[in-house]
């Protein structure tokens, strides 16, 4: 659902950069209260995992293919401020450095992808837990529906901002119709990688799941017959199946293997949106875009003749990029959180 320039016009694509901008400040405030030092690694890993499996497009009608957006599965990963700033950290890089969504749509792809996505999809999520039975399965099945819903959202989203800003003459209920149907279909897809990729997670470190937290069984005690909860104590530590370090490597070798090498075998059709435009006529404003001139521009290595070892290698620079761009904003923030935190500024 990358969004080129030229589909919609410049004011408006001016005020979802501002729309984009504030929530990017906001993020960054509420993201210092989610990081801590087990979170703010696994991160940088969410987001250079939501851009290798981006890199993935799967067939969900003839001649459409969908991929991940991510922002249901970084929100329950790590938090919906944080969950924001991933995702618009890869559609940050997929813009500058791969041609991949315009710069001048940028804050339309934020607010779309980063910021509806993520918003709609921990509301689903953290109201789905709340009435399930609090075992971890509830989580995986809550972040199964959430992202479901969440695609379908945004390309509802998509679709209100083209009502207001679009540049050519398309009727709205047409492209509501077809963005909405194909987006169902996407969804399912982007279901599925959610709830397998927060269930495998959740099985090893459920105490890093963001959207776990709070979710322990109350211990009964049986008095005079009845069941009554127990007085609070502090819970008892989870038993980790294995360290931080290796959940990290183990997730930086899989977005690695994904995006340079299962990549080359992902569906070439177009994504949802690219064929909704050429099936409607939205994309005949397309503008050319400001990075096309990339060495990296359509996930491809320019010079590089052979087409696996080229969007192989795009990919294995992109995760790199992305878990090291990543990273940095989220240590930063960490780091301002532990600063507001010190004894010298709590008086202590």
């Amino acid at each position: 659902m990358h969004v080129p320039d030229g589909f919609i016009n410049a004011p408006v694509s001016a005020a979802t950069g501002v729309v984009a901008a504030g929530a990017i400040a906001v993020s960054l405030r509420g993201a210092r209260r989610e990081l801590d030092e087990r979170t703010a690694p696994l991160a940088g890993l969410v987001a250079a995992f939501i851009f290798a499996v981006q890199m993935l497009n799967f067939p969900v009608a003839a001649g459409t293919s969908g991929h991940l957006l991510g922002g249901a599965l970084a929100a329950i990963l790590v938090g919906p401020f944080t969950g924001v700033l991933c995702v618009s950290v890869v559609l940050l890089m997929q813009g500058i450095l791969f041609a991949d969504g315009g710069l001048t749509a940028l804050g339309v792809n934020i607010t779309d992808m980063a910021i509806v996505t993520t918003v709609v999809g921990y509301a689903v999520f953290r109201g789905l837990v709340k009435v399930l039975p609090r075992r971890r399965r509830s989580v995986t099945v809550a972040a199964f529906v959430a992202a479901l819903l969440s695609v379908p959202a945004a390309a509802v989203a998509f679709t209100l901002i083209y009502a207001v800003g679009g540049t050519t003459d398309v009727s709205i209920g047409k492209v509501a119709t077809a963005m909405i149907g194909v987006h169902v279909l996407i969804g399912i897809g982007e279901a599925a990688i959610t709830g397998l990729t927060v269930g495998a997670v959740i099985a090893v470190r459920p105490d890093l799941v963001y959207g776990a937290r709070g979710l322990e069984q109350k211990l009964k005690l049986r008095v005079n017959g009845e069941l009554v909860d127990a007085p609070s104590a502090r819970p008892a530590p989870v038993a980790a199946r294995t360290s931080r370090r290796a959940l990290w490597i183990t997730g930086l070798v899989t977005s690695l293997l994904l995006a340079g090498f299962v990549s080359f075998y992902a569906n070439a059709n177009p994504d949802g949106l690219m064929k909704v435009a050429q099936d409607q006529g939205i994309d005949k404003k397309t503008e050319k875009h400001a990075s096309g001139d990339s060495p990296l521009a359509g996930y491809g290595v320019r010079d590089i003749t052979d087409g696996r070892v080229s969007k192989g290698l795009a990919g294995l620079i992109g995760v790199g990029v992305t878990v090291v761009a990543g990273s940095t904003v989220f240590w930063a923030v960490r780091r301002r959180r532990d600063a507001d935190v010190s004894p010298a500024n709590t008086g202590l």
